[in-house]
């Protein structure tokens, strides 16, 4: 399976009908093995009953041996049957639930960083973890329940044909004993909505303590969020605890109700067969049905649960897969520019001229982010501003085309779990050669030689396992990979010593030359390596040139990069 399709999200109903008709064909097969197994098991009692009757009370011998080989060769049908049925069903399952995950994965790629704004982690993680179960449940369930529908069906035609009262029981107890369980479901339903949501709520906050541990012990927060998630722990667990009440009720219902049920057809083929109504046969047979009935019941009663769990993830799944991404395709398509293009930001007025490496220094820290979000087409400017490339705004590019030509390395930049060499260079495109040189670059080879399977090493999550500064040189590794037409890296040394950061600076330059390359700092250090330099005071280009020339021209600029006061 590898294209998930286009899922219909009108509805948390209409997108799991959708789900079953992309594997209608697997769980056509599950429903066919799935009526064999049990008609197998439904027509068990009747040959019981027919060699009870023809062998053992008319001590026939060779029809009890007759009945008795039909009886092993149906046995053998259901097995096998049972076999394939239940093979089809974890196809179901795992094609469902990772269909599922795909779509998700999909929707997390296209919207970006606006899913982390519109949605939050933990919810995300609760929907990926624990509600694909429930998609896959609840096309496991569809093989059995069918043949649970059409046993039921047989075992009542048979009932009929033998006793019409016997028959009738069945007809009208089946439905009675769904109408008894069903007011169970609507309060499962909500509570079970209730908790999916907290669970969420939780994770979320589980998140942002694990991200912040560091922070929080520095200001001593720990133990106020700590209490927090404490607190937070125990309404999820009451939570939980108010759903297993009414599943704790659904599941008695489901021994209980069924339980009587045998009850009344047993003791009404007793009756029967004692004025004569039926023979030892035939009341056997029932005593079977009525045993049997008990997995089809049961059958019927897991469908209602699982569907209303699926229900409840379909509608959590919808709600993430209707996002939108803040940054849309343009109606109207303009020209790619050719390359070596200049890249101008109006809001600014920022002019990136091609193939140099230009500094931009902020009055401001928080602009620089805003202004790199700008020029990689993470955020669109408001009417009437925009980005440039080669003259062409932005908006009226494809985002692949900006993404393929113009690439942000900001602070949020992170490592993900896997192997070093495919962190580095996802698309395993580039050579060893490649990856090692541009480890160079990065003044990394220390990180590289301190691990003892080198390029083959396992990072762990987020890259926890190296500094800061480390992650921060691993991170500008695979953004000199890439080697796009136009680098843009936000704080890129911020985090290393000052030695370092000065061979970084050294050795960017070099491996840049004749790319453009745009770095948001205020570091001297990678100030003096920059072809140009652009001051930004309150969000406007107050100055451009070269590092040691604003140094000694204009104060502001020294202030900002010296760390001094400006005289009055």
């Amino acid at each position: 399976m590898t294209e998930p399709g286009r899922p219909t999200i009108s509805s948390p109903v209409r997108f799991l009908l959708w789900l079953a008709r992309q594997q209608m064909s697997t769980i056509a097969y599950a429903m066919l093995f799935g009526t064999i197994w049990m008609l197998a098991q439904a027509l068990a009692p009747a040959l019981l009953g027919r060699a009870i009757d023809d062998g053992v009370v008319a001590k026939d011998t060779n029809a009890l041996v007759m009945w008795s080989l039909a009886l092993l060769g149906l046995g053998l049908v259901g097995a096998i049957a049972g076999i394939l049925r239940h093979r089809a069903a974890v196809s179901n399952w795992l094609t469902a639930a990772y269909r599922v995950q795909q779509l998700l994965t999909r929707k997390a790629v296209d919207l970006g960083g606006t899913l982390q704004r519109r949605v939050a982690t933990g919810e995300v993680v609760s929907i990926g973890a624990s509600d694909l179960e429930h998609f896959g449940s609840a096309m496991d369930v569809l093989g059995r329940c069918a043949g649970a529908v059409v046993s039921l069906g047989v075992v009542a035609v048979i009932l009929l044909s033998t006793s019409v009262p016997l028959g009738l029981v069945v007809l009208l107890g089946v439905p009675l004993l769904l109408l008894l369980v069903a007011p169970l479901l609507r309060p499962l339903h909500a509570r079970q909505s209730a908790q999916r949501e907290q669970v969420g709520e939780l994770a979320t906050v589980a998140s942002d303590i694990v991200t912040g541990l560091r922070v929080l012990r520095g200001i001593g927060g720990e133990d106020v969020f700590g209490g927090r998630y404490r607190r937070d722990s125990a309404r999820v667990r009451d939570a939980g605890i108010r759903v297993a009440r009414v599943h704790s009720l659904l599941e008695a219902s489901n021994v209980l109700l069924p339980g009587i049920f045998v009850l009344v057809v047993v003791w009404l083929g007793a009756t029967f067969a004692v004025r004569g109504d039926i023979t030892a046969g035939d009341l056997v047979a029932f005593y079977g049905y009525a045993a049997f009935l008990v997995t089809p019941l049961r059958t019927l009663t897991e469908t209602a649960q699982k569907m209303t769990r699926a229900l409840v993830a379909a509608r959590r799944a919808t709600n993430v897969l209707r996002l939108q991404p803040e940054i849309v395709e343009p109606q109207t398509i303009a020209a790619e520019p050719s390359p070596m293009a200049d890249l101008v930001d109006t809001t600014t007025g920022v002019a990136i001229r091609p193939g140099l490496l230009t500094v931009l220094v902020t009055s401001q820290p928080t602009q620089s982010a805003e202004i790199a979000e700008r020029l990689g087409r993470y955020a669109d400017p408001d009417d009437g501003e925009r980005v440039t490339l080669g003259g062409v705004s932005l908006r009226d590019l494809p985002v692949e085309v900006v993404r393929r030509r113009i690439l942000v390395n900001d602070t949020d930049t992170r490592l993900f779990t896997g192997v070093l060499r495919h962190e580095l260079d996802p698309s395993g495109a580039r050579s060893e050669d490649e990856v090692l040189a541009a480890i160079e670059t990065a003044s990394a080879a220390d990180v590289l030689d301190a691990l003892p399977d080198r390029l083959d090493a396992r990072v762990e999550e987020r890259g926890r396992s190296f500094s800061g500064g480390q992650r921060q040189r691993l991170m500008l590794v695979r953004a000199l990979l890439v080697d796009p037409e136009v680098l843009v890296l936000v704080e890129p040394t911020s985090a290393v010593d000052a030695h370092t950061e000065a061979r970084i600076a050294e050795r960017l330059q070099v491996a840049r030359t004749g790319r453009t390359t745009v770095i948001m700092s205020a570091s001297p250090l990678v100030l003096d390596r920059a072809d140009e330099v652009v001051l930004l005071v309150d969000g406007r280009v107050a100055a451009v040139g070269r590092h040691r020339d604003l140094l000694a021209s204009d104060r502001t600029y020294r202030s900002i990069v010296t760390r001094e006061e400006v005289l009055a």
